[in-house]
């Protein structure tokens, strides 16, 4: 119950955090391009690395795991999914799963906007 806490309350952080970007980027740099969620996707990619980074080579052994799931699950997590996506092709390809990075990276990409498609599709059709 710890952990699922944990990550409930980071993720909050994480969508208000989000949702900031989101209000602030069209009145720097306007409407005509999803500057926010490009940003929030890189910035939430950058941010896993450091995470994921300071856990791996800086931490040691001795880290609580609540501290991980808060930070990365929930926190990362809830400000953007892009990182956890991120990390995962990474992971493949760092353990010389090329071809599963691809089919990853690929696969989610092409297979999610093909979902959305069809998502908006069936709710036109509704209408």
């Amino acid at each position: 119950m710890t952990s699922t806490a944990l990550v409930f309350l980071g993720a909050g952080i994480g969508g208000v955090l989000r949702h900031g970007v989101n209000l602030v980027s069209p009145r720097w740099f306007g409407m005509d391009f999803p500057y926010g969620t490009m940003a929030i996707n890189i910035l939430g990619s950058a941010l896993m690395g450091v995470v994921v980074g300071w856990f791996a080579f800086r931490a040691g052994e001795g880290t609580p795991h609540g501290l991980r799931l808060f930070l990365a699950t929930g926190v990362l997590g809830g400000f953007t999914t892009f990182s956890a996506f991120s990390l995962d092709a990474v992971l493949l390809w760092d353990r010389g799963e090329a071809m599963a990075a691809m089919v990853y990276v690929l696969g989610s990409v092409m297979v999610s906007l093909a979902a959305l498609v069809g998502g908006l599709a069936v709710m036109r059709g509704l209408s």
